[in-house]
């Protein structure tokens, strides 16, 4: 194969992972016309269009669906076998790493991220992905469209690697004005009270739910919102109430007008974790962004900001 056909072949996969002929010249460090005239020549090839332009993006036709596995296997047999994953120099890299992530993680981890990751590697880049469902999440790592996860996604714990980053546990956010909630929280004042809930796709916190009906106990939910963050703006000015991550909740407080308070009854921690795919497993900058993520998360506990 020559290196012109690989880099037929590198267009393929590029468009195939985001969907999109001008954000694949990005990520080949090419230009766009560049990338259409590579697109035309593999449509002129398999005599099929490959993708085609819909509301969500170029996607990809049933033959470029099939021929997607096959070409994404030589490409790493190629790259492998040349090296070219031999090394990863982070001062000088223009990578772009995709990470899916939870809006609390945006939050918590990425502001923390930032700065050591600047210092290090000043040309990297990071892109930031919304999760979806669980099956998308798995999909996106699967096909190498997402280098990385993090979050509370236990749906990920089987098939994944994974490395647990810190552990978590629930509190309640209220107003630091809540008419009635001043000094404590107990559990009638907790039923009495309506409530925030929030419906976040592709994580965990449906544990919340499943607690609450396991024992007994009534949760008057009035606004339902689909993010922690848009939630959170909701409590400052309102007597809601919300359960929420501990460590959001506290960034919140050191933010703006809220309170925190321990939940009324037992609930079990959980493990935020960052996941990641074989292919990904042994690709050195791959290797290093999760060092770098862990160590950010461990210098954090350190310095006494604790799950």
């Amino acid at each position: 194969m020559n290196i012109s056909d690989t880099r037929l072949l590198s267009v393929f996969d590029e468009i195939y992972k985001t969907r999109s002929v001008s954000r694949a010249a990005e990520a080949l460090g090419l230009g766009q016309p560049a990338v259409s005239i590579a697109l035309g020549k593999l449509r002129q090839h398999f005599s099929d269009p490959l993708f085609v332009r819909t509301s969500g993006g170029m996607d990809p036709t049933p033959l470029a669906e099939e021929l997607w596995g096959p070409i994404r296997t030589a490409l790493d047999a190629l790259g492998e076998a040349l090296g070219r994953r031999s090394a990863f120099d982070a001062t000088s890299s223009e990578r772009r790493f995709r990470i899916c992530m939870t809006d609390i993680s945006q939050m918590v981890i990425l502001p923390r991220l930032w700065s050591p990751l600047r210092a290090t590697a000043p040309s990297v880049r990071i892109e930031a992905l919304p999760l979806a469902s669980a099956g998308q999440t798995a999909q996106l790592l699967e096909s190498g469209a997402a280098d990385l996860a993090i979050g509370f996604m236990p749906h990920l714990d089987a098939g994944f690697y994974q490395q647990v980053l810190f552990r978590q546990h629930y509190v309640v956010l209220a107003s630091a004005d809540h008419a009635r909630v001043r000094s404590g929280l107990d559990l009638e004042q907790f039923q009495t009270e309506e409530h925030v809930a929030f419906t976040t796709a592709g994580t965990g916190h449906q544990i919340i739910d499943q607690e609450l009906a396991r024992q007994g106990i009534h949760r008057r939910v009035a606004l339902t919102i689909p993010n922690f963050v848009g939630a959170a703006f909701a409590i400052e000015r309102t007597n809601l109430l919300m359960i929420i991550p501990r460590r959001l909740g506290e960034l919140l407080r050191g933010r703006g007008e809220f309170s925190i308070f321990p939940l009324p009854f037992p609930m079990p921690d959980y493990a935020v974790k960052q996941y990641w795919h074989e292919r990904y497993h042994h690709d050195p900058g791959s290797r290093w962004l999760r060092t770098l993520i862990s160590h950010v998360v461990a210098e954090e506990s350190a310095d006494g900001y604790t799950s």
